[in-house]
């Protein structure tokens, strides 16, 4: 799925509902709405398979309520749609981090030369505190 599908899916398949927001604003917080509040069904986000819902469910269970619906407030900033373009981007941005698959560590072994190198540093070690002891 590219990152445009998903915009698109997230945009059409999102509610927003707005409330008083506290913070920055002066006396323009106590009669404007700009707290942005995001809510999204994880079934209705499109053009993904059902391993990758269940990535989503697992990965940002944080925000996700028993109904299986994503939630995300937003108040940063002083103006509706700002809030509501952050609200947006954010919970794009948090859905592509979710449905990345980390890759699997491959087990290395130390090399001869890095063996080598080890021995002959706690050598010189062992040589500096042997010199620090007292003489019978």
């Amino acid at each position: 799925m590219n990152k445009l599908e998903l915009h698109e899916s997230i945009l059409n398949n999102s509610q927003m509902t707005f409330a008083r927001s506290g913070g920055n604003g002066g006396q323009n917080v106590n009669k404007v709405n700009t707290k942005v509040h995001l809510v999204l069904a994880v079934s209705a986000i499109g053009g993904i398979n059902d391993e990758e819902r269940n990535r989503i469910r697992v990965k940002l269970s944080s925000i996700l309520n028993k109904e299986d619906f994503l939630f995300l407030d937003v108040d940063d900033e002083r103006y509706q749609e700002r809030n509501r373009e952050i609200a947006l981007a954010r919970l794009e941005n948090r859905i592509v981090q979710a449905l990345v698959v980390p890759k699997k560590r491959k087990p290395t072994k130390p090399t001869k030369a890095s063996k080598e190198r080890k021995l002959k540093l706690k050598k010189i070690r062992s040589e500096v505190k042997k010199n620090r002891q007292k003489v019978w």
